[in-house]
């Protein structure tokens, strides 16, 4: 009985070994083979290499989740709402426009404002149609105004005009709508009708 009992435990004990030395050859079999995919049985991978198994399912599920996921811009941080901020803001506004970089200039329009043209839309037509060179605009001026308004005083090769500013979700904003209605009309027209109007040769 005793020369029966042992030869039984050897012959366990040599499965045992050989089911431990082929587990990680099944479950590199399985990976190269496309896991899962490709035929092999979940509950053999997982119960040959247990500990690795689930720390590897782990990081996969994380991998499918991060390469599915939306990329969100990041907030813009809020302006200070102060004069010398407004002064600072609607200088670096006047400046991107007189120097072509129409992007962030609509970008500080307000929403009224956006409605009027898209952004696309609103590039194309001055970059079709340039504006005709002028002195830089130089900001003298931040003072409230009416209806919660800000009047932004600047001049321009010494014609002195006002823009139209608002303190909206913590962001200085531009109102096209009271600053130049005279653009507003032109952004509302057909780019054909809005060249002629301008006189762009490229219409």
């Amino acid at each position: 009985m005793t020369l029966v009992h042992n030869a039984r435990m050897l012959a366990v004990e040599g499965s045992l070994v050989r089911r431990l030395l082929m587990a990680p050859v099944t479950a590199a079999v399985c990976l190269v083979a496309g896991g899962l995919a490709a035929g092999c049985s979940s509950g053999s991978v997982q119960g040959s290499v247990q500990g690795s198994g689930q720390g590897s399912g782990h990081r996969s599920s994380q991998a499918q989740g991060q390469g599915h996921a939306v990329v969100s811009a990041a907030p813009l941080p809020p302006d200070p709402r102060t004069t010398s901020a407004l002064l600072k803001i609607a200088t670096v506004f006047n400046n991107n426009y007189d120097t072509g970089d129409y992007g962030p200039v609509y970008a500080r329009w307000d929403a009224r404002s956006q409605a009027v043209i898209t952004r696309a839309q609103y590039i194309k037509r001055h970059k079709d149609c340039p504006s005709a060179s002028h002195a830089a605009a130089l900001v003298e001026s931040a003072t409230p105004g009416p209806h919660g308004a800000w009047l932004v005083d600047y001049e321009i090769g010494g014609q002195h005009l006002t823009d139209y500013w608002f303190y909206v979700h913590r962001r200085w904003v531009f109102d096209l709508m009271l600053s130049n209605p005279g653009s507003v009309k032109l952004y509302r027209m057909t780019p054909q009708q809005y060249a002629t109007a301008t006189g762009c040769a490229h219409g």
